[in-house]
């Protein structure tokens, strides 16, 4: 029995077709672990997008949050190991709560904050620790004798 090469490559052409197609139609969702403060159905992109922007934003790597798997030489992304990633999960809900009551913001995980809201920019300036400043004192509204206490202020010695 004799087997035609024409018929073999044609459905080995088909097969190869048929997976590459199914293959391609795969949804690019897959199923993260351990997202808490993220929606379960956000994309692979998006997932990119907003661990790109909070990076950008602190001035940080991957690593600032997660761990690495000595075992995979890999990066173990749904470990909770640091205390930085738990952070990380309050101030982005922070932060979406404050752009909810100050500036209408529906469920949005990053870019209209980016936009017009606030987001972690707004205080990190690319700083993984926000800096603090305190008031100098001493220095009120219209300077430094007019403030409460001066003599020019509330309670002051009027000249």
């Amino acid at each position: 029995m004799r087997i035609n090469k024409k018929l073999i490559t044609t459905f080995g052409l088909a097969g190869i077709i048929t997976v590459v197609a199914l293959t391609s139609m795969a949804p690019n969702n897959p199923e993260y672990k351990n997202l808490k403060v993220l929606p379960k159905s956000i994309t692979h992109e998006q997932l990119g997008k907003v661990m790109g922007t909070w990076s950008h934003s602190l001035g940080v790597h991957c690593n600032f949050c997660h761990v690495r798997n000595d075992s995979t030489k890999k990066m173990d992304f749904p470990s909770d190991a640091k205390p930085e990633k738990e952070m990380a999960r309050h101030m982005f809900k922070m932060m979406n709560k404050i752009n909810k009551k100050y500036f209408d913001f529906k469920d949005d995980t990053a870019s209209t904050a980016m936009a017009t809201g606030i987001s972690c920019y707004t205080c990190h300036r690319g700083n993984s620790h926000p800096e603090v400043k305190l008031p100098e004192t001493g220095k009120g509204p219209g300077g430094p004798d007019k403030g409460p206490g001066g003599p020019g202020g509330p309670g002051g010695n009027k000249q």
